[in-house]
């Protein structure tokens, strides 16, 4: 079993950042959650974001995001037809792929769909409150595995383009960084800083 983060992995970017810079022409008022948007997304690339701060901050602003449209299905199908392109082209896709992400349930459930990977475990929005339920960051993605798979279940490969994902790259038998379309393999003994 492989399992492999999104965003910056298989995808040429980050995806939530994508999309809501798409759902501005939805609707342009989304444009007040700019601000909070770049300055949490640069912490996270930076690995000075927590997990908890990351949360705090979807919670703060997820619902009043999201009811800002009438059709969301519509807007992701429309997103993924124009960014599909971005799946970098080292990725192809295999029948026991896991593809373990912080990106969210209303977008994910599309482009696996598209991909044809059956399994994903990501960030969950509930569709009925549009409340944050899981958040699937950092060491959190090892213990999602887990639940989701049993306590023994161990990824052959794990592939990321983030050492905020380090619990996941040292928990997988085999981890990968992935720099575009460059692939290395991680040495767990590695000391990180």
């Amino acid at each position: 079993m492989r399992a492999l983060d999104f965003d910056n992995t298989i995808y040429d970017g980050e995806s939530p950042l994508d999309f809501y810079l798409f759902s501005i022409r939805y609707n342009p008022r989304v444009l007040r959650f700019i601000a909070p948007v770049i300055f949490h997304l640069v912490r996270y690339r930076r690995s000075r974001s927590s997990r908890a701060d990351i949360e705090r901050a979807i919670r703060r602003y997820i619902h009043a995001y999201l009811t800002s449209f009438d059709d969301i299905p519509a807007m992701v199908s429309a997103f993924w037809d124009t960014h599909m392109h971005k799946i970098r082209p080292w990725y192809e896709p295999r029948p026991d792929d896991v593809i373990m992400t912080a990106s969210f349930n209303y977008t994910m459930e599309e482009v696996m769909r598209r991909l044809g990977v059956t399994r994903c475990i990501c960030s969950t929005v509930d569709y009925d409150t549009l409340e944050l339920i899981h958040l699937n960051f950092g060491d959190n993605k090892v213990k999602a595995f887990k639940e989701t798979y049993g306590e023994g279940a161990v990824p052959d490969e794990f592939y990321t383009d983030n050492l905020v994902d380090l619990p996941m790259l040292r928990y997988a038998r085999k981890g990968f960084l992935v720099r575009g379309n460059d692939v290395r393999p991680f040495d767990p003994r590695t000391r990180i800083e």
